[in-house]
């Protein structure tokens, strides 16, 4: 069993750092999927692929799969440095702006 473990992003329709603290194990799909003739749906006979477990930190995640005997590979997050305007969000809404404010 190959697993994956890594920090979440923030989602694209967030600018807030909510469920970006924790790390998650993921195990790897073994087999191809398939798509369904009928249907169209895909679909795989690995169910692993399925299991997404969360944990608090990279160690407790490294703990479980060096226990469970699973083969983890770390992925390290991408830090990124926050945007700080000088004046901030008031700047926006300042009596003594040099220029002109237009939309």
């Amino acid at each position: 069993m190959r697993a994956r473990i890594y920090q979440p992003a923030r989602t694209a329709m967030s600018s807030g750092q909510a469920k970006t603290k924790g790390w998650v194990l993921e195990f790897v799909n073994e087999t191809g999927r398939d798509v369904d003739p009928l249907m169209g749906w895909t679909s795989s006979s690995d169910t692993q692929a399925q299991v997404k477990m969360s944990f608090d930190s990279k160690e407790a995640a490294l703990d479980y799969a060096k226990d469970k005997g699973i083969d983890a590979v770390v992925t390290e997050p991408k830090k990124r440095k926050p945007v700080i305007r000088q004046g901030g969000y008031g700047e926006n809404f300042a009596t003594g702006r040099r220029s002109v404010w237009t939309h």
